[in-house]
């Protein structure tokens, strides 16, 4: 039998084509060395080094046999890795879900970072309403969910705010406010109003709702919408004004001006947030990934 040590030591051999120079690299004296690739030989029955009082090169079975060599010891490290996982509980599937706000703002960055650590890791992704996702995560559905506060029914669940974003005016382009950098929002105040529907967004939904109070106004409902991207169509369509997330602002829309908040009521703030059910050692995982990418974005 050939062990796996020995495997090692060919290829760096291989590698330096000296003896010497392959016994430091391994830390050990030169003449068992010697006497491993000797005994390689005799186990294999073919030579695999030519060599007279140096090494001279590979035979074709040398060179064979370094190819194979290296996928061995390399799926012998993946075996060790594979093992170590699933000890640790780094296997299997996740199920995530996440606001559409969340696969704008921070959802891609995290998940890059954590499938270059756990590729072992299945990650199951569902978009869903803050609303829905409580339900998900109560009925075990769904692992964690990046959801938007305040949480209704969530009293069974962990949870941690890790971003925090600022909500901007979106207004159709050929509105007379569209001509400014800035406004108020109490200069909205006799718009019809685009809104986060209060039973599948009730978090953005009251956010919105308490800053045009603040503004000193109640906003007239003229549409309910479930996503950002639908409620930016109906605003370039003139069905209204909304707010919207800072990051939809950045790619910019035809028919859409995007407009900072100032005065009273402004800069409107919403919260996300990552809640999951229990822990265990992916979720673990996959939190500290988050906190992580947080950590990176505030530095």
């Amino acid at each position: 039998m050939i062990e796996l040590r020995q495997f090692r030591q060919f290829i760096v051999v291989a590698e330096e084509l000296s003896f010497r120079r392959a016994a430091d690299r391994l830390n050990m004296a030169q003449p068992p060395l010697t006497a491993t690739i000797k005994r390689l030989e005799d186990t294999i029955g073919a030579t695999l080094i030519e060599r007279t009082n140096r090494i001279d090169r590979l035979t074709e079975a040398g060179r064979v046999f370094l190819e194979e060599a290296r996928k061995a010891v390399s799926q012998a490290d993946q075996a060790v890795l594979a093992a170590q996982r699933a000890g640790a509980g780094l296997t299997g599937a996740l199920r995530v879900t996440f606001v559409a706000s969340a696969a704008r703002e921070i959802l891609p960055s995290i998940l890059l970072r954590f499938r270059e650590r756990y590729p072992a890791v299945k990650l199951e992704l569902r978009e869903a309403m803050t609303a829905q996702q409580i339900g998900l995560l109560n009925a075990q559905e769904a692992d964690l969910g990046f959801v938007i506060p305040p949480l209704h029914d969530a009293d069974n669940l962990s949870r941690e705010v890790v971003a925090r974003y600022r909500l901007v005016a979106a207004i159709p382009e050929r509105h007379s406010l569209a001509r400014y950098e800035q406004i108020k929002l109490s200069d909205l105040a006799h718009d019809p109003w685009i809104l986060f529907a209060a039973r599948q967004g009730p978090g953005l939904h009251r956010i919105i709702l308490d800053a045009c109070a603040r503004a000193g106004f109640v906003p007239h409902i003229g549409q309910e919408a479930p996503q950002m991207e639908t409620i930016a169509n109906l605003v370039a369509g003139g069905m209204g004004v909304a707010l919207v997330s800072r990051a939809l602002a950045t790619g910019g829309r035809k028919g859409v001006a995007f407009r900072e908040l100032t005065g009273p009521g402004s800069p409107v703030e919403f919260e996300l947030a990552i809640a999951y059910s229990q822990s265990s050692p992916i979720v673990d995982a996959f939190v500290a990934a988050t906190r992580q990418h947080t950590e990176m974005i505030a530095s």
